[in-house]
């Protein structure tokens, strides 16, 4: 963590708590503070990518800054680092407001409603140069009273840390934080094809109380047999030859670290029973994000979030047209 990467982090944890006072008519000249003029935003399915700060907040703030007036932005990790040469801010926590109009054309319900986010943002000059970004809608449908799968574990309001030292964390250990991120993942989860899931040898990666808080669809597991039950297990069935991305992003702070790609797994859904889905057999690319913490030599809490809304597209599930099929719900 350099000096320009920490004020990068303050940076955007400050736009994080003027969102509160924000609304659809002033967000775009907040945006202008903070955004490059030319900024990319990759937003998830089915908000689409978008270019500029008008762009960005016609297309994703103003809409949701009218359906939930009184939206804040609660940060629990926030931090930054370097990955090739560029500057990284990765923030996580909850966007919570009440739903008064509705949004995606999900119908409103009137009640205070928490939308989980994971961002990465590439910074330039003190500002946004693009945006990555993460919103587990799959859980916002839920809240609204959809439901379009079966989840395989508790679907839950994701607490931050248990530590609660999330936001701008400490520098110290970050080198051996990022390392025993990237050995489980090269060397303990990639090992599935030659060890099979009970050789992968998470017990020297991972706390024996290890929660791993997953998106909708999928939910929330405890420990390492929770972990490959309700998850890793039925995962790996439905897409046995997943291809991991060597490149993606990885930052780590302190006792934290952050990994995303866009995509970051390639696969093809030759199992059956997945979020009660036949196999398919089609191939299908996953946007994936993840935060850690490490607690020790070990890591303790996992925050994930995948595009869900774009890989059940890619599974021939089309959510948004069945909500707007059915206003009533199903």
């Amino acid at each position: 963590m350099t000096a320009e990467t920490t004020d990068d982090a303050r940076r955007i944890h400050e736009f994080a708590q003027r969102v509160h006072d924000a609304s659809a008519e002033t967000i775009p000249e907040l945006l202008s503070e903070y955004y490059h003029d030319d900024a990319t935003f990759h937003g998830p399915a089915p908000l689409g990518e978008m270019v500029g700060p008008d762009d960005i907040a016609a297309g994703y703030w103003e809409p949701l800054l009218a359906s939930f007036p009184d939206l804040e932005r609660n940060d629990y990790a926030l931090f930054g680092g370097e990955f090739d040469g560029d500057r990284w801010v990765a923030a996580t926590g909850t966007l919570v407001g009440t739903f008064e109009t509705d949004w995606l054309d999900v119908p409103a319900t009137g009640h205070a409603t928490w939308l989980r986010y994971g961002e990465f943002h590439r910074v330039e000059d003190g500002r946004i140069a693009e945006t990555r970004s993460f919103l587990d809608v799959l859980d916002l449908l839920r809240q609204a009273g959809y439901e379009f799968v079966p989840a395989l574990a508790p679907e839950v309001v994701i607490p931050g840390p248990s530590t609660q030292d999330g936001v701008l964390p400490e520098d110290g250990g970050s080198a051996e934080t990022l390392e025993l991120v990237e050995d489980m993942i090269f060397e303990g989860l990639e090992s599935f094809e030659e060890v099979g899931l009970d050789g992968m040898g998470l017990d020297e990666y991972w706390h024996e109380d290890f929660m791993w808080y997953g998106p909708a669809g999928i939910g929330t597991t405890r420990g390492i047999d929770g972990f490959q039950e309700f998850h890793q297990g039925p995962f790996l069935e439905a897409f046995p030859d997943r291809l991991s991305g060597g490149d993606d992003v990885r930052i780590a702070q302190g006792d934290y670290c952050a990994w995303h790609g866009w995509p970051s797994l390639e696969a093809t859904h030759t199992g059956d029973g997945w979020l009660g889905l036949p196999a398919t057999g089609e191939s299908v690319t996953m946007r994936v994000m993840d935060v850690w913490r490490r607690e020790g030599d070990l890591l303790a809490e996992n925050w994930v979030f995948i595009d869900m809304i774009d890989l059940l597209q890619q599974l021939g599930v089309d959510v948004f047209q069945r909500v707007r099929d059915d206003k009533q719900h199903f």
